[in-house]
């Protein structure tokens, strides 16, 4: 009979490791298992301007190159490991746009467990990325960067937000730039990994490296295969409606269509040296990007979604402007006055930063609105 395992010996098992393990051999040094026998067998360690060699002797040759602590608009003395981009990397791993992410629309407003919110398609994006640059021989770190950060300037519900938020700034609000230009300014990140996130969306002009363009790609990619996904899992769509183009091209399961996209993208690379998707699985996706879009997106509960989006976000805006010290912390709270640029900006800042249910939560407890009045359900 199996002895009972009680919850305070569990505790008091995991309170026991608190220190580690002492090595029997060198007792100056501490060990995660007590049992342990990993090492690399050797002392020598990889800095990072070695690593930076081997970099520029073994990528593609248009690949980005990393150097010392990178372009940035704040010099910085370089890190002694990782290279500039991989701290970018780092960078927006650890800030708190990106971990808001999981609290952002993807398609569906408060999404259920499986469904896909604005942070796992970041990390779906990451990964479809990731493929085609070590494929193709293009810099892994700056893909990545460029991948995770993509989407951080983007508002609570999904794309509705740059209908909202545009009517309070010059030239409209555009998530990409937005992002880079705002949102990730405190992270002092490179130069090629703002551009990337600056220019990933295809309505903006083409990224300045090749690792950009591959993430421009894989964000298509992505949101394509698992929007159509979640959609099918909730019961929007069936994959029988797919049309039969894209049926033929990449199949009706995600694993087959990623699989598809992403090798039409390495196969096109090697026979041109361009960034580019061969034009059978290229038309497939536009073709099934296009079936998201008049059977997922433009559908009337989405529609009716962001109309709801759009009248909670801006009226937020207009009470922040009107009362910009709701927005501050006491000893900052004379910086700006009501009603000013300043307060605007801030305030467009203040609410594209907020996750989706902060901000139905500031409509309730600001606003005075009706649960009724809030996003529902199935969204945008």
């Amino acid at each position: 009979m199996a002895k009972e395992v009680t919850p305070q010996a569990v505790s008091k098992s995991w309170a026991q490791t608190m220190h580690g393990h002492t090595a029997v051999d060198a007792a100056e040094i501490r060990l995660a298992h007590s049992d342990s026998w990993a090492g690399t067998g050797s002392t020598k360690l990889v800095e990072r301007l070695e690593r930076e060699n081997r970099e520029d002797a073994t990528l593609s040759v248009h690949a980005t190159r990393s150097f010392g602590a990178g372009n940035r608009a704040i010099s910085e003395q370089p890190d002694k490991f990782r290279t500039c981009f991989e701290r970018d990397r780092d960078r927006i791993l650890h800030a708190s746009s990106f971990r808001r992410l999981a609290g952002k629309t993807q398609v569906f407003v408060f999404p259920q467990d499986h469904q896909r919110t604005r942070l796992t398609h970041a990390l779906e994006v990451a990964q479809v990325a990731s493929s085609v640059s070590r494929a193709i021989g293009l810099n892994i770190a700056l893909t990545e960067a460029i991948a995770l950060g993509h989407d951080c300037g983007h508002g609570p519900g999904g794309h509705a937000s740059e209908d909202a938020l545009s009517v309070f700034i010059d030239g409209g609000y555009d998530h990409a730039v937005w992002g880079a230009d705002v949102t990730l300014v405190p992270l002092n990140l490179c130069n090629e990994t703002l551009d990337g996130i600056r220019n990933h969306s295809w309505s903006r002009p083409a990224p300045k490296t090749p690792e950009g363009e591959v993430v421009s790609w894989a964000d298509r990619i992505a949101y394509v295969c698992h929007d159509f996904e979640d959609a099918v899992a909730a019961g929007v769509v069936t994959s029988e409606q797919l049309p039969q183009e894209v049926r033929e091209a990449c199949g009706v399961q995600r694993d087959q269509q990623l699989r598809a996209f992403i090798g039409a993208m390495i196969e096109a690379t090697a026979t041109t040296g361009r960034i580019a998707m061969t034009s059978k699985c290229a038309d497939a996706l536009a073709t099934f990007r296009k079936f998201n879009y008049e059977n997922i997106y433009m559908r009337r509960e989405s529609r009716a979604q962001a109309d709801s989006v759009v009248r909670l976000l801006r009226a937020l805006v207009e009470h922040y402007v009107v009362n910009p010290k709701l927005m501050y912390a006491p000893s900052e709270r004379e910086l700006f006055d009501a009603h000013s640029a300043e307060a605007t900006k801030l305030a467009v800042t203040y609410v594209g930063g907020m996750t989706d249910r902060f901000a139905c939560r500031q409509g309730v407890s600001l606003l005075g609105w009706q649960e009724s009045q809030l996003p529902q359900g199935i969204g945008i």
